[in-house]
């Protein structure tokens, strides 16, 4: 869903620009409250995220599609941490890989970072309230369908920005995107509970900030977790599924592909310069990728850290600023 440059036109740019400056500032005066033990896994969840969404799976009628992660990560570490660790991650890929546009990177820090992650959020801690039974299984029901929605939500507002730019028209954009991400929000649906109930099993503590905190950001959990990142970069990246994603399937159908703004970049399309082997070269890329991730949303977190050391004590946590209950 990596808008390229081209698809919007100026005035719905500078509308989004405008939204997901103002959500990622609110993200990062919020996200001081999480607690300091918690920190090192915004590093490691953008790490796992990077790599997540180089590994396109194949979605009925010639489309991929791939994980957005905003709810995973909101899961994990609340809908303020997960924005940063998402808007990380974009910058990341726009900057460095030539995947999304420069101009666009607003809308996609909206759609993707603060649209998915929130709005799925949001779902979640609904969801997950009103499941009965046992609360294993409730939070990953919960976190299925909340990843299935952030993502139809982020879709549909995509389709606004094109209609409102004058790319599409609506009653062809709508059905359009949201029909494809319905689809491809299966794939993020079965990703995500897969990894939360695969945490709520071994980890349980890294879903709630109250019951061990002080093991969360042990080192060897973070050792082997980037590890596990690290190798779905390298080792599975290559061969990810080469049909275009939902809104390039969407750009081919209804017509308006011929608007993006090709550009380059260090490592374009995911293909490390100087190898001559494609699948080696999208390897170096994605491990390359995943580490400066990780690098990355965990200089930015520690940062936000320190800037308000000796001013928010642990029981001054809201709810949204970290994992749910």
């Amino acid at each position: 869903m990596h808008v390229p440059d081209g698809f919007l036109d100026g005035k719905t740019l500078a509308a989004a620009g405008i939204f997901s400056g103002v959500g990622l500032g609110a993200a990062m005066w919020n996200v001081r409250r999480l607690s300091p033990r918690r920190v090192p896994l915004m590093g490691l969840s953008a790490a796992f995220i990077f790599a997540g969404q180089m590994l396109n799976f194949p979605v009925a009628g010639g489309t991929s599609g791939h994980l957005i992660g905003g709810v995973l990560a909101a899961v994990l570490l609340g809908p303020s941490a997960a924005v940063i660790i998402l808007t990380a991650v974009l910058v990341i890929q726009c900057l460095l890989f030539a995947d999304g546009g420069l101009l666009a990177l607003g809308a996609n820090v909206l759609n993707m970072g603060i649209v998915d992650s929130v709005g799925g959020y949001l779902v979640y801690r609904a969801v997950f309230r009103l499941l009965p039974g046992d609360r294993h299984s409730a939070r990953v029901a919960a976190a299925a369908f909340a990843a299935w929605c952030g993502a139809v939500l982020a879709s549909m507002v995509c389709s606004g920005e094109l209609v409102a730019s004058g790319t599409a028209k609506a009653h062809v954009a709508f059905p359009a995107m949201v029909g494809v991400h319905m689809a491809i929000g299966l794939g993020e649906a079965a990703i995500t509970a897969i990894v939360i109930a695969t945490i709520s099993k071994t980890r349980p503590e890294l879903l709630d900030e109250r019951a061990g905190a002080d093991r969360t950001g042990s080192g060897g959990f973070l050792v082997y977790g980037l590890i596990v990142a690290a190798a779905l970069g390298v080792f599975v990246s290559p061969f990810a599924c080469q049909w275009p994603d939902g809104l390039d399937h969407v750009a081919k159908v209804i017509g308006f592909g011929h608007r993006e703004v090709e550009r380059r970049s260090v490592i374009t399309n995911y293909q490390f310069p100087g190898i001559s082997n494609l699948r080696v070269a999208t390897a170096v890329a994605g491990l390359v990728g995943t580490l400066l991730a990780f690098a990355v949303a965990l200089g930015l977190s520690r940062v936000l850290m320190r800037s308000r050391a000796g001013t928010v004590t642990a029981g001054d946590e809201p709810a949204l600023s970290g994992a749910a209950p």
